[in-house]
């Protein structure tokens, strides 16, 4: 006996009340893509269930990483299903033999043999009868199954309180046996919350925002500002690299490449020195907000926590918000810490990557002392003299951008609304 089949459990999209089917039809799109490598699959919801069942042999590993890869999946319970013969669920006598064949399958157990002291398995039945018309209620099932699988494995002991495997027997349109659930990313479909703009650098934080909003179902496109000759194409594909290893979760990302060089050089030449960086972010804010409404984004995303660095004190995120007049800005990782979102890059795989020693910022454009309490009157003042030449290069930066696709065919490229 092998896995055939698996059953994909949610949480939230359980809640949507009438808007429900719109999240479990986004879920099926996803699934569908995201096995489209690993091979051939049928995947259906029905009564509020999803199933996955393989039309041809594939690699288990390679499914569920997967899966793992597709929001909205809150469990991957890999199952063995039994249909109906004759318009009916197998008796118990077929139920308990399907039972002890799985569990031959799945643990290796043997008929009849003993354990060795110690080596026993607690074991205990969860039958859930959706189907009424079966001749027995769950609780007579959980007993007929488990006395068969008891005859069967001298090596198994009942314990209802904390098993080591919790055996489920479903009673459903068809008969679904599993014993493990293998954690999902959770959280909802991708493109059931809209789309959103990424300000994406070659840290470590950037990345992890994006999954991190991707993750409540928002599509995502990016926006990297480089810095050439200062910042090396070596940093520009890092930042690629970045986004690709996101599109993993995420669907496939249009990367928006900015060449913020003449900006920064007019800002290093005519602003004071302790307040570079925050009057460089704020440009590259309203650059992300105008390339966030041409590409029908609906807000900005940053990396950004509270205290992190100066541009990140309240008061600097104060500013720098200010030059953002259209959009919500989204920081999901405002209250982490670097140890909890180092956590999350590596568990999403773009940690190493991030690490590598490309800097996305020149350090020429970065202040020995940066301002940590800008005042937004004092900032304005100082922006007025060379604001009308740095709006122009802006126009002139966002005409010339470069866009990227990062990530082929994903998991999560949902289309839903």
């Amino acid at each position: 006996m092998k896995y055939e089949a698996f059953i994909i459990k949610y949480a939230e999209i359980g809640v949507k009340g009438n808007n429900r089917h719109i999240f479990e039809d986004a879920l099926v799109q996803a699934l569908r893509r995201a096995l489209l490598p690993v091979g051939s699959f049928q995947v259906t919801c029905i009564a509020g269930r999803l199933y996955v069942e393989a039309a041809d042999d594939f690699d288990y590993d390679e499914a569920i990483a997967a899966f793992q890869r597709v929001f909205g999946v809150l469990g991957i319970c890999p199952a063995v299903t039994i249909r109906r013969t004759e318009r009916r669920l197998p008796d118990i006598d077929a139920l308990g033999e399907a039972a002890i064949r799985y569990f031959e399958s799945v643990y290796g157990l043997e008929r009849g043999k003993e354990a060795a002291p110690g080596e026993e398995k607690t074991f205990k039945v969860r039958c859930r009868r959706v189907d009424k018309s079966y001749p027995m209620n769950s609780m007579e099932v959980d007993a007929a199954v488990g006395e068969r699988l008891l005859d069967a494995f001298p090596s198994l002991k009942v314990d209802v309180h904390d098993p080591e495997i919790l055996f489920h027997v479903e009673l459903r349109e068809q008969v679904n046996l599993f014993s493990e659930e293998i954690p999902g990313p959770g959280g909802l479909p991708s493109g059931t919350a809209g789309k959103a703009m990424l300000l994406l650098s070659g840290g470590i934080d950037s990345p992890v925002a994006g999954y991190q909003i991707a993750r409540r179902g928002a599509r995502v496109e990016a926006v990297y500002f480089h810095a050439p000759p200062y910042t090396s194409d070596r940093a520009k594909q890092k930042v690629i690299d970045l986004a690709t290893l996101l599109s993993r979760y995420t669907g496939p990302i249009r990367l928006h490449i900015v060449n913020f060089t003449a900006i920064q050089l007019a800002i290093y030449e005519k602003c004071p020195k302790d307040e570079l960086t925050i009057i460089m972010r704020r440009y590259m804010m309203h650059i992300a907000e105008e390339l966030a409404l041409q590409n029908d984004c609906i807000g900005l995303i940053t990396g950004e926590s509270i205290g992190q660095v100066a541009s990140q004190t309240m008061q600097s995120l104060a500013v720098t918000d200010e030059a953002v007049r259209r959009l919500p800005v989204y920081r999901p990782l405002i209250a982490n810490d670097k140890q909890e979102i180092i956590r999350i890059s590596e568990q999403i795989g773009t940690y190493e990557t991030s690490i590598l020693p490309y800097e996305d910022c020149c350090t020429i454009f970065v202040a020995k002392h940066p301002v940590t309490r800008p005042r937004l009157d004092i900032i304005l003042r100082h922006e007025e003299p060379v604001r009308e030449e740095l709006d122009a290069l802006t126009r002139t930066a966002i005409a010339e951008e470069e866009i990227v696709t990062c990530g082929g065919r994903a998991g999560n490229g949902s289309d839903a609304p």
